[in-house]
């Protein structure tokens, strides 16, 4: 295919130290191989990708489908970030086992605990597959029928690929769809909490230090991967033992200094490297500014709660965390966009490919793109807008909003489907059972009469939560007892359902169909636009958007500067730590025993040569969401850190990646061993790990 012979071009122009992509592990000889020689790497690409014997990417896997984890042992003990385990940290605490406040540590094996539902995934090996995914799809199909034929496609390669009982495949769709790729997976659901640091370590400094450096934050959890006696994927049970790796990673002690190479391996989310000018404008000035507003009029109730309340700060500490998140990346975003002069530079480099296209004789088949960029994007921003200012009050924000919507779909499966009543009321009453799992009425009237204003002024009614039998879960599940009918007049007759109904019923009828509709060309167009770069660009350099596939972004340690007069080091200690120290703080508190060993100087062989214990550091990596957990490998191979952040100034990455200001930010593994062994008295763990020394080793050979 054309497309495929551009891509083979790409691979073979001379390779420099140029930084940002992510890139298929499977397609690294060549370009990328030079490109991370030039960075200080000693690593080939069949080390980091191999079939046929073991590499890096058998130690690497996809935990729990949102983010990274990394095995450092061979007896499947796994690595990933404290806040990608903090939903399994905060499913075992309670008020009698805070391990959230206190962290956990399992001192042997049968101490460590199950997870229901958590799983990782493990990549066995990754096929192109774009000839015979797009067999038959040309420019005379709709784009409903071109997709409908893709999925085919790819339905039916899936069944003939060749494949172990116990695994996997699917296919996933790069630049746009395209080309496209075929991955063979493991999934292993046996999974269990090994170890955690108290919140005061894994998540130090909060929402304050969110996506900011300086981060002094112990951001790490320890899992086991559990496996039946042959050492195959199984469900918990008692008689499964820790799984044994086809590779595991190494930890260096000789950790990092500025100029140091570094890979990030891992899964990451999504990314929108290649929109026009008018969607990054859309997003930063219309889209992110009412979602923001959203997410703040939230935070300010439950930050208060959370602060005055043990009981509601165990409660919500999980969704606190997911909310917030989002919220501050996006505003760092705006400011990244703004900052880089992103908008401006996208429009002028949609100059120079209007010019090639006209040098290159292609304005009559490409010359239309841009102009009916601008065209469907004035008219898709104002749904776009609302559809996503629902999804923010309904299903992020607001639980009472949560379990209306809920009920919307419940009673629209037994109107259309009324033999599936049964099931579907059991399938509404576990979804009941979970929401109210973490539910205070109190909280959730606060973020309602907060949030509700924002999305339908003038319709904000918080009466409902003296009048709706959804704000306890026994009156919820008293609700759906008895007959279809009794059942659906009760709900209808339900304060809080009849307020929110006429609001989730214009969002099908609407706000959904209406995006759709109007999404559908945009996504159309992309697609050629990205084509079209390619013909028209040839030479420029095209990694594939992030897809929640396996992915290898390579950079070095390097320190940026944010603004005029201010340089961030690339590194930083546990004096940084002592130095936020605010004793009995939601977000900086630090707990006693840490303290003793920073006066004590107690810090074993975690140390660097100044003695001082480095706790996180910052990297070139192109990373963005899903990366968190990924490792950060040194240049042969060894794990040095555990990345898990990016500087705020940076997540404008995820549309357009500036080389001076995006950063990663990174755990330090020394911090990691130290809080461990040190910290935690886990040293049996410590034990189980290959520690080396590969900067010592390479002096040797010298």
């Amino acid at each position: 295919m054309k497309f495929i012979k551009i891509l083979i071009c790409l691979l073979v122009f001379q390779a420099s130290a140029q930084q940002g992509g992510m890139w298929i592990p499977s397609l690294l000889e060549g370009m990328n191989e030079k490109e991370m020689t030039a960075l200080g790497s000693k690593m080939t690409a069949k080390d980091i990708y191999d079939v046929n014997n073991s590499s890096l990417k058998d130690a690497i896997v996809h935990f729990n489908g949102g983010c990274t984890g990394e095995i450092i042992s061979d007896k499947g003990l796994l690595l990933t970030n404290h806040h990608c385990g903090f939903g399994q940290i905060q499913s075992h605490s309670s008020m009698e086992n805070d391990y959230l406040k206190d962290g956990f540590w399992a001192m042997s094996l049968s101490e460590e605990l199950p997870n229901e539902d958590l799983y990782v995934e493990f990549i066995v090996r990754i096929e192109d597959v774009t000839n015979q995914v797009l067999n038959g799809v040309n420019a005379n199909l709709t784009e409903a029928e071109k997709q409908s034929l893709i999925d085919k496609n790819s339905n039916a390669l899936q069944k003939v690929t060749k494949r172990e009982d116990w695994q996997d495949t699917k296919v996933k769709s790069f630049y746009n769809g395209n080309q496209f790729f075929l991955f063979v997976t493991e999934r292993y659901e046996d999974i269990r909490l090994v170890g955690a640091p108290p919140t005061s370590i894994g998540k130090f400094g909060s929402d304050t230090d969110n996506w900011v450096f300086p981060r002094h934050t112990g951001d790490f959890s320890m899992f086991r991967i559990y496996a039946d006696k042959n050492n195959k994927p199984a469900k918990y049970s008692k008689d499964n033992v820790p799984f044994k790796p086809k590779h595991f990673l190494p930890v260096s002690l000789d950790g990092i200094e500025e100029g140091d190479f570094t890979m990030v391996f891992g899964f990451p989310g999504t990314t929108d490297e290649y929109l026009p000018a008018v969607a990054i404008e859309h997003i930063t000035k219309e889209y992110n500014p009412t979602n923001i507003a959203i997410r703040e009029a939230a935070l300010k109730v439950i930050d208060a709660q959370m602060k005055a309340s043990d009981e509601v700060r165990i409660k919500y500490a999980s969704k606190q965390a997911r909310i917030a998140n989002a919220w501050k990346k996006w505003i760092g975003e705006n400011l990244g966009i703004d900052k880089s002069n992103a908008i401006a530079e996208r429009k002028a480099f949609e100059a120079t490919f209007t010019k090639a296209l006209k040098e290159k004789g292609l304005t009559s088949k490409y010359g239309t793109i841009l102009p009916e960029f601008d065209r469907l994007y004035k008219d898709f921003a104002p749904i776009n807008i609302k559809r996503r200012n629902f999804i923010e009050v309904f299903l992020v924000t607001n639980e009472l909003m949560q379990m209306t919507f809920r009920a919307y779909q419940f009673e629209q499966t037994v109107l259309n489907k009324p033999e599936a009543f049964e099931q579907a009321k059991q399938s509404f009453a576990n979804t009941l059972k979970g929401i109210h799992k973490d539910f205070d009425k109190t909280v959730d009237k606060g973020v309602f009469e907060n949030v509700m204003p924002l999305y339908n002024p003038g319709n904000v009614d918080p009466t409902i939560y003296n009048k709706s039998a959804l704000v306890e879960l026994d009156s919820a599940l008293k609700l759906i007892e008895g007959s279809k009918e009794d059942v659906l007049n009760a709900l209808n007759n339900d304060a809080a359902y009849a307020y929110a109904k006429p609001m989730v019923e214009e969002f099908y009828s609407k706000l959904n169909a209406e995006y759709v509709a109007k999404q559908e060309p945009i996504g159309a167009l992309q697609k050629q636009y990205m084509k079209a770069l390619m013909e028209a660009l040839p030479n420029a350099r095209y990694f594939p958007d992030a897809n929640s596939t396996l992915r290898v972004t390579y950079g070095q340690v390097r320190g940026y500067s944010p603004r005029d007069a201010v340089y961030y080091e690339p590194v930083s200690y546990l004096e940084g730590v002592i130095e936020k120290y605010v004793p009995g703080d939601y977000e900086f508190d630090v707990p006693k025993k840490l303290r003793d060993l920073y006066e004590a100087k107690d810090y074993g062989n975690y140390a660097d040569k100044n003695g001082k214990v480095p706790v996180c550091f910052l990297g070139t990596n192109h990373t963005t969401g899903g990366n968190s957990g990924s490792p950060a490998i040194d240049a042969h191979g060894n794990l040095v850190g555990l990345n898990f952040d990016r500087v705020w100034e940076g997540t404008m990455s995820d549309m357009n990646y500036d080389p001076e200001i995006c950063r990663n930010i990174m755990v330090d593994l020394r911090y990691v061993l130290f809080i461990v062994d040190k910290y935690a008295g886990a040293k049996h763990l410590i034990d189980e790990m290959k520690l080396v020394h590969p900067k010592k080793s390479s002096k040797k050979k010298k």
